[in-house]
């Protein structure tokens, strides 16, 4: 599929269609410049979102706020992490925790993503995605690149429509 063809709207909304209670967890690396890219959505989504979306700011340690998605009781958990996948900067690809091992993926995380989702798995029953962003720079330093900045709106403004 050519990169232009990709739609994360049409992809979000038809992986949301029947939730009812959903969990968005960003994690990145806050002084690894794109990697935070994560975590800026969901501060982004704060008070936008209603009573059923849990935001959580996880940076590198999804593994910590376990308990809390569990006690949230979602049918959904999405993921959302910068990953290199080899798309233009800025670009996005909702992905299965499965398909982790096809993408070529750089983390900076303690737990690696796929682990932390088959435990996450076992733990509740809800559907689990992840929303990998493919970084422009992951160089120490806080400021996000433009490509970044423009994909935080669309997919803040994304989820707040598919959300509604």
């Amino acid at each position: 599929m050519a990169s232009g063809e990709y739609n994360i709207k049409k992809e979000l909304k038809k992986w949301l269609s029947d939730a009812e209670r959903v969990v968005i967890a960003g994690i990145g690396n806050p002084i690894r410049m794109d990697d935070y890219v994560g975590v800026k959505i969901v501060q982004d989504l704060h008070g936008k979102v209603s009573e059923k979306v849990l935001l959580i700011e996880c940076e590198t340690v999804p593994e910590s706020y376990i308990q809390q998605v569990i006690d949230f009781k979602p049918t959904h958990v999405l993921l959302i992490d910068a990953a290199i996948l080899g798309l233009k900067p800025g670009e996005s690809r909702l992905i299965s925790p499965k398909e982790l091992t096809n993408f070529p993926a750089f983390s900076t995380h303690m737990l690696p993503l796929r682990i932390f989702c088959e435990y996450l798995g076992k733990a509740i029953n809800a559907k689990i995605a992840l929303l990998l962003l493919e970084p422009k720079k992951v160089d120490f330093g806080e400021e996000l690149s433009s490509e970044i900045r423009n994909s935080v709106q669309n997919v803040v403004c994304t989820l707040l429509e598919v959300l509604l």
